[in-house]
């Protein structure tokens, strides 16, 4: 197909302005730098902050504060209220709905035009590119490319101003060269039934010669077994035999990496990793044999990175810039980017593999947290939930932990709690109920992945003899006030460690 070909040029193109970040990063970094201030400089944002007198990254380092979510929260109100040119020189009427904050079920990330075209879109279209640079001669473009979303509803606040999940956004303003090869119609992809949605997803793709899917591995997994459970077919090559690319990204791949070779047998196929979220597009896996990232530079994002041993949230100001990172260092990330994001605190932490050219592994989250199926549950989420289960049930916690129960041939997964109580509950089936409503309540995500026991089902409750964490602790040389029992836990092995030396009462709320 001569479409198919000239696109492969055009992406190979870009591959030129990539290998300049990956030859001179810091430079790339720096020209970034000074054009994000003197596009902030005349925004209420920049006034306030004396953008105009900032001449390098010292002074912006000494003097501009670092923000989290708390603080962007009153401009964001302001925004989707109409007003204009608080933290971007351009209109923002687009805001990407995340997971919550200790204060709100939500978050609503500014989504401006350049962070739009210039940064998310950019990225697709690099991963793009990167394949074609590591894979010649594909036909990409021969087929369709199945982009799956969560729960994609857009909401309108009233001034022209909208909200939804990113890939409801990305879905709503795709560009043509997107466009022409997705599927299912935009009508399937932004319903927010997910049980509908789901159905119709699958009956309107299985005839379509898909040759890409993009989406979250848990969310994947869950329209495979309905595709499959349709056709009757035992793997998705059955279905779609030219399917060659799964870009998937939002949770850690290899928990599911079996079950996906097991779905997705093809000699053909391939698994490309994308590092993505609402406040911007940050990595993409550009050697298919090494598990990490190519950190991208060029997309109006500039970086900073604290080291966790030093991180005290927003009051820290121990940033680094890129070229003073080192290898093998746990970094929180800091981010200042085209979408009017001014020193954030974006959540994530970062381990360097390389540096030249820089590349990354995501490592996790500056809380505690449980991210494997993208519920991002904090555990801000989890000790009010077990606070308001035991206050309902006349129970109380000595100690308590939390591991994922990981999908295993196409079951859904869930979250294993072991809990330890000093004085048990009175009605034990009322107080999983509990636990598992407060959760859904308080973080959207959560909820989103509890839906109808979609990803998730309830949670599995076990509960461990009178000083088992204790014990724990003891066979691990750990007792004493500076140890802490891990709350969340992305692997298994802290709470396999308790259970195998512990008879624990097992009960399924």
């Amino acid at each position: 197909m001569a479409f198919n070909s000239i696109f492969a040029w055009l992406m190979k193109k870009r591959i030129h302005q990539i290998d300049l970040f990956r030859k001179y990063p810091d430079e790339v970094q720096s020209e970034l730098f000074h054009n994000l201030l003197e596009q902030g400089k005349n925004t209420e944002y920049g006034k306030i902050h004396n953008f105009s007198n900032i001449n390098d990254y010292e002074d912006y380092r000494k003097h501009i504060p670092l923000m989290d979510y708390e603080s962007l929260k009153p401009y964001v109100e302001r925004l989707m209220q109409g007003e204009q040119n608080l933290l971007w020189n351009q209109d923002t009427h687009w805001f990407a709905k995340s997971s919550g904050t200790t204060s709100d079920r939500s978050k609503y990330i500014p989504i401006t035009h350049d962070s739009l075209y210039d940064c998310h879109f950019k990225g697709g279209k690099d991963l793009i590119a990167l394949y074609y640079e590591n894979l010649p001669n594909r036909k990409l473009y021969n087929g369709k490319h199945l982009i799956i979303g969560g729960s994609a509803e857009i909401n309108e606040f009233g001034n022209e101003s909208y909200s939804g999940d990113l890939s409801a956004i990305l879905v709503t303003n795709l560009p043509w060269w997107a466009e022409i090869r997705r599927t299912p119609s935009k009508e399937i992809a932004l319903m927010a039934d997910w049980e509908g949605k789901l159905k119709l997803l699958a009956e309107n793709t299985i005839h379509e010669d898909v040759y890409i899917i993009v989406g979250v591995p848990s969310w994947t997994l869950v329209l495979t077994k309905k595709i499959l459970e349709i056709t009757g077919k035992s793997n998705l090559h059955e279905v779609w035999p030219n399917l060659e690319l799964f870009m998937h990204g939002g949770v850690s791949f290899e928990p599911y990496r079996k079950e996906f070779e097991r779905l997705m047998p093809g000699k053909n196929m391939n698994f490309v990793e994308t590092y993505n979220a609402s406040e911007g597009f940050f990595g993409i896996q550009d050697q298919f044999n090494k598990n990490e990232l190519l950190l991208m530079l060029d997309y109006g994002i500039f970086y900073e990175f604290i080291p966790m041993s030093e991180f005290k949230g927003k009051n820290s100001e121990l940033a680094l810039s890129l070229e003073e990172v080192e290898i093998g260092v746990n970094y929180a990330i800091i981010i200042s980017t085209n979408g009017g994001l001014w020193r954030y605190i974006l959540g994530d932490t970062i381990m360097f593999t390389n540096k030249q050219p820089y590349r990354i592994r995501v490592t996790g989250r500056t809380e505690s947290f449980i991210n494997v199926f993208g519920e991002e549950l904090m555990v801000s989420n989890t000790d009010k939930a077990i606070a308001e289960a035991s206050q309902k049930t006349d129970a109380h916690i000595k100690d308590y932990t939390v591991c994922p129960i990981f999908m295993n041939n196409l079951e859904q997964g869930g979250h294993e709690w072991i809990i330890e109580f000093s004085q048990k509950p009175n009605d034990f089936e009322r107080f999983c109920k509990v636990l598992d409503e407060t959760l859904r309540s308080i973080n959207s995500d959560y909820d989103a992945k509890r839906f109808q026991n979609f990803v998730l089902n309830p949670p599995l409750v076990r509960t461990v003899e009178k000083g088992s964490f204790e014990n724990w602790l003891k066979s691990k040389n750990k007792l004493g006030g500076q140890h802490k029992i891990p709350r969340l836990n992305n692997s298994r092995e802290f709470a396999e460690q308790i259970l195998q030396s512990q008879q624990a009462n097992n009960t399924v709320s």
